[in-house]
């Protein structure tokens, strides 16, 4: 785990892949029981990343710090980026908006054509950045933040990701090619801008 910033209020680090971002039921090590072991103090999660997923993350040490960020990710004023490596080639940019229902005992996401229970509307907008003959590393922004919202979006317009066997990749990658390169919030105490990038070279070199 590397730590890019922390005060009293907030801690921003690397979740490295493997390793759950929030405490489940299931059990497992999560970034959760780590963080207050490291700084003795109660952690609250305010976004989570896929298990197999690495990258940037924020997490609060107050509650005070929670509620402001929490209601800042509600109100869109939290930017997620991500970069991923997906099957084929999308057009150089665009915006996907869909309709996500959640079926908790598969723990997967499917894109559906109406409203009804427990259906929610997803959104992102995304840049091609380069292609390597039907591999394409794309940049991602999110405006919702639905559980495997990347992975089923992508894949529901053929383009899984990377070794995303769960939503339709076939290939011999062992991890999902996701990552969470880069937010950027305002400090929840002083209001300051702040943004923290992770380095991404690895994550290309490893699926470009």
């Amino acid at each position: 785990m590397e730590i890019l910033y922390s005060d009293t209020h907030i801690v921003v680090c690397i979740k490295p892949a493997g390793i759950l971002s929030q405490e489940e039921s299931s059990g497992g090590e999560s970034m959760i029981s780590e963080l207050s072991k490291m700084y003795d103090c109660e952690i609250f999660p305010l976004h989570r990343l896929d298990k197999g997923v690495s990258g940037v993350m924020v997490y609060a040490k107050t509650k005070f710090a929670a509620a402001k960020l929490s209601q800042d990710i509600a109100d869109r004023r939290f930017k997620k980026e991500y970069l991923a490596v997906v099957h084929g080639v999308p057009a150089e940019e665009g915006v996907m908006q869909d309709l996500l229902f959640k079926d908790s005992r598969k723990n997967k996401s499917f894109v559906v054509d109406r409203k009804r229970k427990g259906v929610k509307e997803a959104s992102l907008q995304y840049r091609l950045i380069k292609t390597n003959g039907q591999k394409s590393l794309v940049e991602i922004l999110l405006h919702t933040g639905r559980t495997h919202q990347i992975r089923v979006q992508f894949s529901s317009r053929k383009m899984s990701l990377l070794g995303d066997k769960k939503y339709g990749a076939v290939d011999d990658y062992k991890s999902i090619a996701l990552f969470s390169y880069r937010l950027s919030f305002n400090h929840p105490k002083t209001n300051e801008q702040m943004v923290f990038k992770a380095n991404e070279a690895e994550f290309i070199n490893t699926f470009m």
